[in-house]
């Protein structure tokens, strides 16, 4: 029998094209054609809102099993046996930047910023980050190994992030001074996740090309792996027919205003924050497409931005006419604005609840249960608190059981250095450290009592 070191080698030679081989990739029937299984599939994928929560109707009182969803968080209840929530998780790292800088920066890096010329609140300016981000540093690790190697290694979504490159803007590092610039137009992630796209107008036509290796790969894998290819396909052609719906019915609402902006329609105009009403449409439309893209194993850990720090969106389908920063930034004794600040969170909550939801109904591809089970969403920020610009008790909301950590549970950290929840990511990936960013706050290892 011929041995093939990875299943890519094996479907080439099968005559499969380059675009076939994508959807091919994540069918475990063809696992035969390795001289070794691949490991169980752990995904991860990090979900950013900005300007902090409002503890009081954040964090639960009770802890344990036992805790109770508070208003904000009530969209997950439905997740409760898959809902970890982590209070106590501080970002201890100093130096320059401002608070929001830091807070986005070093969320996922643990490492202080380099000096530079951007200048922020009443601190020193600062540049980017002088560390890795723990996404990126799990994804290099998944890509040196054959049994974990995906076509992108990591996805990074964005929605209505500003075109500016700035410390506000970035959240995942590749190394030192190297910030991911997230893709916030759905047109283009579907670009880069299904091929070279010249004109949108003709997106329906996208799957015409992989019918002969539709036909090939049926003959070549079991029941099972057909009706995943038969699903997966069939969430592709959807896709394509809602980005087409989309592109029409935006098409001369948008034009306008891409017009002015210098934009090329579809791309909606960044950082136009009176243009900002699609903002639930795109977030749905990217959440689609993450989902979709780890359902074809195009890669196992993403980044999800929404917005930036400092982030502006006026949530106008919420009633709110304010930017969500400049209300951050109100006392709590202002009534209507904290009651504000509770709805957008709740909002942002809504989303998170939607990929878990999305994640749970798609069956986990060769393995049992769904892929929510296999896949951990870590919903954090880069504030505590907008108005005190705390960076203690970050939040850090994780659903699903991809690190297999114990989950139904609420945990108090007492006030630990986020470098060691970091170290945790790692550890429950697979690639334990010593240290994660800054050394000094790594002393205590990773966090305890959460397996």
């Amino acid at each position: 029998m011929t041995h093939y070191s990875t299943r890519r080698e094996f479907l080439k030679q099968a005559g499969i094209s380059a675009a076939g081989i994508q959807l091919a990739m994540g069918l475990p029937s063809l696992a035969s054609a390795l001289t070794t299984a691949p490991n169980r599939r752990q995904r991860l994928i990090f979900v950013f809102s900005p300007n902090g929560v409002i503890p009081d109707h954040f964090w639960p009182e009770k802890l344990g099993a036992d805790f109770e969803f508070k208003r904000i968080l009530k969209p997950l209840e439905s997740f409760r046996d898959q809902v970890i929530t982590m209070h106590g998780v501080c970002n201890r790292i100093k130096g320059d930047g401002d608070g929001h800088m830091r807070g986005i920066g070093c969320l996922l890096t643990g490492i202080e910023l380099f000096p530079g010329d951007i200048q922020g609140g009443s601190d020193t300016p600062a540049g980017w980050s002088m560390g890795v981000s723990v996404d990126q540093f799990i994804k290099g690790k998944l890509q040196a190994d054959p049994r974990t190697q995906t076509r992108f290694g990591s996805l990074e979504f964005g929605v209505m992030v500003p075109d500016r490159a700035d410390t506000w803007t970035r959240m995942s590092y590749a190394g030192a001074n190297q910030p991911m610039a997230p893709i916030d137009n759905p047109y283009q992630m579907f670009d880069k996740l299904y091929g070279q796209q010249k004109n949108r107008q003709m997106l329906a036509s996208v799957l015409d090309g992989l019918q002969d290796d539709y036909r090939r790969l049926s003959q070549m894998i079991s029941t099972e792996d057909r009706r995943l290819l038969e699903e997966h396909m069939e969430l592709t052609r959807q896709l394509e027919k809602d980005l087409k719906t989309e592109l029409s019915a935006s098409k001369s609402e948008v034009s306008q205003t891409a017009e002015e902006a210098g934009h090329a329609v579809p791309t909606l105009p960044a950082n136009i924050e009176e243009e900002n009403e699609n903002m639930p449409l795109l977030t749905k439309m990217q959440i689609d497409l993450l989902v979709n893209g780890f359902a074809a194993d195009f890669a196992r850990v993403a980044t999800f931005q929404i917005t930036n720090s400092v982030g502006q969106p006026r949530m106008k389908w919420l009633g709110i006419e304010e930017g969500h920063h400049s209300l951050s930034h109100e006392p709590d004794s202002n009534e209507e604005s904290y009651e504000k600040l509770i709805k957008i969170n709740t909002w942002y909550c809504e989303q998170v609840a939607y990929l878990a939801k999305r994640l749970s109904e798609t069956p986990e591809p060769g393995a049992d249960g769904s892929m929510l089970d296999h896949t951990t969403i870590v919903w954090t920020n880069e504030l505590g608190k907008g108005n005190s610009h705390t960076r203690n008790n970050i939040p850090f909301v994780m659903v699903g059981g991809g690190l297999g950590w114990k989950t139904g549970v609420a945990h108090d950290f007492k006030s630990v250095p986020h470098n060691r929840l970091l170290m945790s990511f790692c550890e429950a990936m697979g690639y334990p450290v010593d240290s994660f960013g800054n050394p000094d706050f790594c002393n205590d290892g990773v966090l305890t009592g959460i397996a």
